[in-house]
């Protein structure tokens, strides 16, 4: 009886980051094209929609005390907030949301090369052949992309064609640098939470709210672009609330402001969804369904606002994505579910 009625939760988490992430990416897009440089904007608002819902419902307005340190929060969170700044600057240096979603797949290179590193781990041939075919995957992407890079500045360079095509080549490769150091960073992380949870056990929702919380004092750091933004964002389309204007109240609302919002609950229904599904299903299948809602992703990013996609991006997307398969040992654990059966009928 426990069993049946826990199970909902898995499935819950799955159709949470596939609706949550998959939509998260379309009003991301829908944000980045309307204004490249609000990733700081967009980040500092996730932040702190997840952080007051973390206040409410899950330290009760501040009277129930961390089961993990707020020292050993405040490390992960560091990371945390390096990662989401480096991740969401990089669409103000050129890079285009395709790039960005492929490149953001080499997760697990970067997990493998910490673990050997940090952990001392070794791995078997075809962990290794994987880790192959999605590194060439992303160097062809990066390549054929940055053969034909595009600025995404919101003003005309008035330089000369040659000094505006080296400016445009030269950001785009500290775009590429940054979301190089936030994959790492990203997985270290991934590795320093590993062992808290080993320490200290598991608290999904404790570990989303601190981990939103505790970096919001860094964005005072930013509060001119921030604000900038804000205003770029005020400035845009006003259209009516759908919702309100069928009751017939006529507000109209920037429309960069609804997408904003739209990106804000999609992401904590998406993260708050991985950080369930990382204490109710095996690795294995956390990965899996994490990479596949990345295809999803970009299929969609590709298909809906018909981004640039030549057929060496589709083999570079290809690679990524089967090596992602192969180094989750998802056939060989396909096959072995059939082996009983057929022992099974020998017996018979």
């Amino acid at each position: 009886m426990l069993r049946n009625q826990t199970n909902w939760k898995p499935a819950l988490a799955i159709a949470g980051v596939f609706i949550g992430c998959c939509s998260n990416v379309v009003f991301l897009e829908l944000l980045v094209k309307s204004d490249p440089g609000s990733g700081n904007l967009i980040t500092l608002s996730q932040f702190l929609f997840i952080a007051l819902e973390g206040f409410i419902f899950t330290s009760n307005f501040g009277t129930k005390k961390p089961r993990i340190g707020l020292k050993q929060y405040s490390i992960l969170v560091l990371m945390f907030f390096v990662t989401s700044v480096c991740n969401n600057y990089a669409f103000d240096f050129n890079i285009p949301m395709p790039l960005h979603m492929i490149f953001r797949a080499g997760s697990l290179i970067a997990n493998m090369i910490m673990g050997i590193i940090i952990l001392k781990k070794r791995y078997i041939a075809s962990k290794y052949i994987s880790v192959l075919m999605i590194s060439l995957g992303i160097v062809i992407c990066t390549i054929i992309s940055g053969s034909n890079v595009q600025s995404t500045a919101t003003t005309p360079i008035e330089d000369n064609l040659e000094e505006s095509q080296f400016s445009v080549f030269f950001w785009w490769t500290i775009g590429i640098l940054l979301l190089t150091a936030a994959l790492f960073i990203s997985a270290y992380m991934g590795i320093y939470q590993e062992m808290l949870y080993k320490r200290f056990g598991k608290h999904p929702y404790e570990a989303l709210y601190y981990t939103h919380l505790l970096p919001i004092p860094a964005f005072l750091l930013m509060y001119k672009n921030i604000w900038s933004h804000t205003l770029i964002m005020a400035a845009s389309e006003p259209i009516e609330v759908p919702i309100l204007s069928n009751i017939g109240i006529n507000v109209k609302v920037p429309i960069t402001a609804i997408y904003l919002l739209c990106n804000v609950v999609s992401q904590y229904v998406c993260i708050s969804s991985v950080y369930v599904l990382t204490t109710e299903c095996a690795s294995l299948t956390v990965t899996l369904i994490v990479t596949l809602r990345k295809f999803v992703s970009l299929l969609f990013s590709i298909l809906y606002f018909k981004n640039s996609f030549t057929l060496l991006h589709y083999v570079g997307t290809g690679l990524v994505f089967i090596g992602t398969i192969i180094f989750t040992e998802l056939i060989p654990q396909v096959v072995s579910q059939f082996k009983p059966v057929k022992e099974k009928k020998k017996l018979n």
